[in-house]
């Protein structure tokens, strides 16, 4: 007679439920990231609302600042991101999602203008000649309060506090330099809506940088 065989049979182990779901860390990227993109199409939708009777020539001063800020935005984006998505605190992470939602929300409606205006994203005037001191201000190519390419490879590799303080630090710097562009094309501009939108931007970086200041204060940075 023979003796039956017992076989035995293991189910996969289950992953651990760590495993099984995504951290609220990586939710929150992926929301902020939908924002970013939900904003920016928010802009492109807010500037083809309202007509324009005229439109800025390629060497006005509304085209210059609009190129222009649209770059030093874009700067503003990546650092804010970069803060959400790597930094330890966790008011400077919601500090750095705020901003980067917010600017590239402006940068959508900036584009907008550019392409109602009939203008090329890239002019043919050099960054800031559409300031009375626009030359004096670019340093290294860069526009006021930018921070450059090894500042911002510091910032990328940055973990921690560190991370932290050094986005304070060149956010501050940033809004700083894009306050002065903004103060900039209000003492020359009379475009309603280039106005309208430059007010509120600097709104915006000002209470910005009351926050970023306390949160550097409170960082002891």
């Amino acid at each position: 007679m023979s003796i039956p065989t017992m076989i035995e049979t293991s189910e996969p182990a289950s992953p651990a439920p760590e495993e099984r779901r995504p951290s609220a860390h990586r939710w929150g990227t992926a929301a902020l990231a939908l924002a970013v993109v939900v904003g920016l199409l928010l802009g492109y939708a807010g500037g083809l609302l309202t007509p324009r009777l005229t439109r800025p020539g390629d060497a006005s001063a509304e085209a210059g600042f609009t190129r222009d800020m649209v770059s030093h935005h874009a700067q503003a984006v990546e650092m804010g991101l970069v803060a959400f998505d790597e930094g330890m605190d966790p008011e400077v992470r919601s500090i750095g999602g705020d901003i980067a939602t917010a600017q590239q929300g402006e940068i959508g409606t900036m584009h907008t203008w550019l392409r109602l205006w009939g203008l090329d994203p890239a002019g043919s005037k050099p960054s800031m000649s559409w300031m009375s001191d626009g030359a004096g201000l670019v340093k290294n190519g860069l526009m006021p309060g930018m921070a450059t390419p090894e500042e911002m490879a510091k910032l990328h590799a940055a973990e921690g506090r560190e991370l932290d303080v050094l986005f304070l630090q060149m956010m501050i710097k940033h809004h700083l330099g894009g306050i002065h562009m903004i103060d900039g094309i209000l003492d020359v501009s009379d475009e309603p809506d280039v106005v309208k939108t430059a007010q509120t931007m600097k709104n915006t970086q000002r209470k910005d940088l009351t926050n970023l200041q306390n949160a550097l204060e409170r960082l002891g940075g």
